[in-house]
């Protein structure tokens, strides 16, 4: 299992928290996701590495911007 953090900004609320879900939740490999808006944290767990590409594009398509922590 591999995980992996990283910080979002721009999320402010609960609605945030599930577009950026959402979004994440359809990269391949994806096996979990923990998303705070009150401290700008995204855990993803995968069973292998996941691409940072994919999961920063992702939220990028979420409308917000990310960055590996």
């Amino acid at each position: 299992m591999s995980t992996t953090e990283y910080q979002v900004t721009g999320m402010t609320c609960g609605h945030c928290e599930m577009s950026v879900r959402g979004e994440v939740g359809q990269v391949a490999g994806v096996t979990g996701i923990q998303v705070s808006a009150s401290d700008g944290k995204l855990v993803v767990t995968s069973d292998a590495p996941v691409d940072d590409a994919a999961i920063i594009a992702a939220v990028d398509e979420a409308g917000y911007a990310a960055v590996r922590a």
